[in-house]
């Protein structure tokens, strides 16, 4: 089973303790709805369990694998897309997961990108709640 097969059970049967297992300690996550990514293994874990609890009917509906260049250090690197469909604040929501590995098969970079642009922009209300609510941002008066 690949690193990617790994995350996609991870996903579906939102299990954070075996996405743990799968991040570098200095994991960046590149947010569709965040200009700059969200680093280190503590908040991407903290960001998923927002994610896992705010997506509804998340699904995988396609993957394809090779390698790509990584943002943080422009390497070509192991990389797989997984394509999903999911439903966040009432809105429909079609996106991919691009994941970068680093040479122990762990995820040191992961970017999201969804469409269309209304499903981003409730996307980013329901993450921002979840992640104050949390505690892991603070609010939006407190920045």
């Amino acid at each position: 089973m690949t690193a990617a097969d790994r995350f996609r059970a991870a996903v579906d049967n939102r299990d954070l303790a075996a996405l743990d297992d799968l991040f570098t300690e200095d994991v960046r996550f590149y947010s569709p709805v965040k200009f700059t990514p969200f680093e280190g293994k503590p908040m991407v874990l903290g960001l998923f369990g927002v994610l896992l609890r705010t997506f509804k009917d998340f699904r995988y509906v396609g993957h394809y694998t090779g390698t790509a260049q990584t943002g943080s250090d422009g390497i070509p690197a192991p990389s797989a897309v997984l394509l999903f469909r999911a439903t966040a604040g009432g809105k429909e929501i079609h996106g991919i997961d691009l994941l970068h590995f680093a040479d122990d098969g762990r995820i040191k970079e992961f970017t999201v990108m969804v469409r269309p642009q209304s499903a981003v922009h409730a996307l980013g209300e329901a993450v921002l709640a979840g992640l104050v609510a949390d505690g892991l941002v603070p609010t939006p008066t407190e920045r």
